[in-house]
């Protein structure tokens, strides 16, 4: 009896050609779903009798009262080795293994500096009035080189995030509610006294955290409103770091030069969002882990998480 796999959110109609599905296409069909299932109801309806479901990072959640509506699901597979979208112990208690992948730190740390450098130089204000016939030049850009970029976090992303601003001659300090003396010495970063020092005194700030009850809101209107008005921020991160009423207003006030945004409180944004229309905000729409490398990493060991569980032999288990 052939499975079928369920395959979310492929808006680039990239999964079944960024990896080789061949060494188990004649046991699984692979269904794709271009669009995101914006409720419970009609992702229930979709994944009714899927065997298989394949989800892109956290933005498809699955908690319990979703995976009791799933009968037919034994193998779930998340891009990342860790996703707090699903919840692992209904997972378990339905018979499903959940399964994760490999997720370079490279895409978010080029596409954290594509954000900040495109803040700084004005990028797509003179793109569109070059291209729209508007004035030659319109902006004066801020330079990188000596001055300061601060970044919430050092772990993985934001270590690279900090030796590309030292490659810039940039003076790079750090913070996070674990950071070590230790740790920002081996980066070659210093280490910011506190979140308000870090806050206050960068011309730049680049959030690098994993969501958790204690950075759920780390950056609120008190926090937003230590930045210099000539300061950057960007956020390629989780967008509930960073109180996003607060940041809203920030920017419609002129209270920062910019922000540039990757995550969101609801993506797919929907088209009403006031994020589409705010003043001196650069988004783009989730794309940090969005590569060719990435979704070739991501969709090739999707089909080895595959034919692991189908030999009986699960890999990459989460949870």
């Amino acid at each position: 009896m052939r499975l079928r796999c369920a395959v979310l959110d492929d808006f680039q109609n990239a999964a079944l050609t960024a990896a080789d599905w061949s060494a188990v296409s004649d046991r699984v069909d692979v269904v794709r779903y271009a669009e995101h299932f914006t409720t419970q109801d009609a992702l229930a309806k979709a994944l009714a009798d899927a065997d298989i479901v394949v989800t892109l990072r956290e933005r498809v959640r699955f908690p319990a009262a979703l995976l009791d509506r799933l009968p037919c699901l034994k193998l779930l597979i998340a891009s990342g080795m860790r996703n707090s979208a699903i919840d692992l112990a209904a997972a378990r208690a339905n018979g499903v293994t959940v399964c994760g992948t490999e997720s370079s730190a490279t895409p978010p740390v080029e596409l954290t500096w594509a954000l900040l450098l495109g803040l700084a130089r004005g990028i797509v204000q003179e793109n569109d009035a070059l291209r729209g016939g508007g004035p030659w030049q319109s902006t004066v850009g801020a330079d990188l080189h000596g001055r300061r970029l601060g970044l919430l976090g050092l772990g993985r992303i934001g270590s690279r995030v900090a030796r590309v601003g030292l490659a810039f001659g940039m003076e790079v300090t750090a913070w996070s509610q674990n950071l070590t003396e230790e740790r920002a010495d081996e980066v070659g970063v210093a280490l910011a006294p506190s979140k308000e020092d870090l806050l206050s005194g960068a011309d730049f700030v680049s959030v690098h955290l994993a969501l958790s009850d204690r950075t759920r809101g780390l950056l609120g209107p008190r926090e937003l409103a230590l930045l210099k008005p000539t300061a950057y921020l960007v956020n390629t991160s989780r967008a509930a770091v960073v109180d996003q009423d607060a940041l809203l207003a920030a920017l419609r006030e002129g209270r920062i030069a910019g922000a540039g945004v990757d995550v969101f409180d609801t993506e797919p944004l929907p088209a009403d969002h006031p994020m589409r229309t705010a003043p001196r905000l650069l988004a783009t729409p989730h794309l940090g882990y969005v590569s060719q490398a990435n979704y070739a990493r991501y969709y090739g060991q999707a089909v080895e998480d595959i034919e692991a569980y189908l030999a009986g032999r699960p890999v990459r288990v989460l949870g």
